[in-house]
């Protein structure tokens, strides 16, 4: 993992492989590693930590999705990496959105995995809210263990997420969680978007509902109905790598 300094901030990245570039984007509260798992021979795959996540050395503060699509084509620009596709599961889809409109011809294809472009209810912001307090309170074990079931629904996954966390800061945990829920929406704008689109989502998924996911797919132009992965959670990289890695493959394959 190397450091890339752009935009004041200095990133975490992991650049691999050779081929066509893909960025990939991760969700709120994991980092860059939960993509590990999923393969994609024959391509350049870049990864970076967001703001207040993983091992990317930020100042601290809140951010946008906005500021996250900045962050990408900077991360691009450092790399000097003209256009790539973009991979985003969750936060990260709200951000290959938000660049996919600020930077058109640096967007080569968009992959959103249980991501959405409406901004989020309010029953959900008041869940993300009793995570908020909880990990501003300090309680990261207690608040870890909740949220890490409802991204997951794997026990295994869990275990290895859990340490993860612990080694947050519980502010910094909190205040990503903030950002989370300052999510504007897009929803008006998708029609602007006009490179190709895989949309991938959890059946199962409880923070971002599988409907998002197809009305997300029936917005975006250049996007076929959503592909839905049955008895599957928000976090299919993590849980389901196989799976996501050959709808990837194909769909990178085809547009690559």
């Amino acid at each position: 993992m190397n450091t890339i300094t752009t935009r004041g901030q200095r990133f975490a990245v992991t650049d691999s492989g050779h081929g066509p570039a893909v960025l990939f984007l991760h969700g709120n509260l994991m980092d860059s590693t939960m993509w590990d798992d999923v393969v994609l021979p024959g391509f350049r795959c870049i990864r970076f930590d967001f703001r207040l996540h993983g091992a990317t050395a930020d100042d601290g503060l809140p951010f946008t999705y906005w500021d996250a699509a900045r962050d990408a084509v900077g991360i691009l620009d450092a790399l000097d990496v003209p256009a790539a596709h973009l991979v985003g599961h969750s936060q990260g889809g709200f951000t290959a959105l938000r660049a996919a409109l600020l930077a058109p011809e640096r967007v080569t294809s968009l992959s959103l995995i249980d991501s959405a472009a409406d901004a989020f209810p309010g029953a959900a912001l008041a869940q993300m809210a009793r995570i908020r307090d909880g990990f501003a309170a300090g309680a990261v074990t207690e608040t870890g263990s909740a949220v890490l079931e409802l991204l997951l629904g794997s026990r295994a996954a869990e275990a290895h997420w859990l340490p993860r966390l612990r080694r947050q800061p519980a502010g910094r945990l909190s205040r990503a969680v903030s950002v989370l829920m300052g999510a504007d929406s897009a929803a008006h704008r998708l029609a602007e978007i006009t490179a190709p689109a895989l949309v991938v989502h959890g059946a199962a998924d409880q923070p971002i509902p599988p409907g998002a996911g197809a009305a997300l797919a029936a917005a975006l132009p250049g996007a076929k109905p959503v592909e839905l992965l049955d008895i599957v959670a928000h976090t299919p990289p993590v849980t389901h790598p196989a799976e996501t890695a050959a709808l990837l493959r194909s769909f990178l394959g085809e547009h690559g």
